[in-house]
């Protein structure tokens, strides 16, 4: 007998670009009140199917206009109206930029984040590293140091740690740069294949007056010019449009 031929299912292959579409928080949920798809940096395609929210979250949802911009005044006060969850939430503000690659430091004032170990580059920092310990979680250099700190690339590389000028962290006075990695400072940078920023600002319970200051801080650490679109959002709540100029 003839053997059958197999069929086998071509799939075509868009020849445009896709976008994606997000609502600017961490994981793949999809959230229209955060942006309009038509509007939205040209990515590629989401994958993944949008989340299915509870009766709870499509009623806070509906208490936003997803065809306003709102004053991050307006914003603020709604967001207290909106959020879910007995914990005290996280605000996070998200970002669409102009591109991707775009990363820095920010100072807000009314923010404090996760302590972390930072040092200066020294004998002491290079016998750890050769011992194989990495006792940090900044590690500031000039560009003096370099050449001593490549022969650990392969131990900082994977941990994101090798000096950077992108970051802030390859200066040329690091002891002057310490000032610049204080509890109340924030590292921000775009996601790895797309233009999109996602950051803490601060917790809900906090008087929108310093919400606020945090906010504006970020935007000008950024750089109003490199933004396109700004949301903010709790833990737990659906997208605001913001008004960031």
């Amino acid at each position: 007998m003839p053997k059958k031929k197999t069929e086998v299912k071509k799939t075509a292959k868009s020849s445009g670009k896709g976008e994606k579409f997000a609502d600017m928080s961490a994981g793949p949920i999809i959230d229209e009140a955060s942006l309009e798809v038509s509007e939205v940096s040209e990515v590629s395609e989401v994958s993944k199917k949008p989340r299915i929210r509870g009766k709870k979250y499509q009623e806070k949802r509906k208490m936003v206009d997803q065809n306003k911009t709102y004053t991050l005044k307006e914003a603020l006060v709604l967001l207290k109206k909106v959020s879910l969850g007995k914990f005290t939430p996280t605000v996070e503000a998200h970002f669409n930029v102009l591109e991707k690659g775009l990363s820095g430091d920010a100072r807000l004032p009314f923010f404090q984040g996760k302590a972390r170990k930072v040092v200066v580059f020294s004998v002491e920092v290079a016998e750890a590293l050769k011992a194989g310990k990495v006792e940090f979680d900044v590690l500031l250099a000039s560009a003096a140091d370099m050449p001593k700190i490549l022969p650990f690339a392969k131990l900082l590389g994977p941990k994101g740690l090798m000096p950077n000028p992108k970051n802030g962290t390859l200066v040329p006075d690091p002891q002057k740069a310490l000032a610049n990695f204080a509890d109340n400072g924030v590292h921000f940078k775009t996601e790895k294949d797309f233009p999109l920023i996602h950051t803490a600002i601060g917790k809900l319970s906090q008087p929108e007056e310093e919400l606020s200051a945090n906010f504006e801080a970020m935007v000008k650490a950024i750089n109003p010019k490199n933004i396109k679109k700004a949301v903010i959002k709790s833990t737990m709540s659906p997208g605001i449009k913001v008004n960031f100029a």
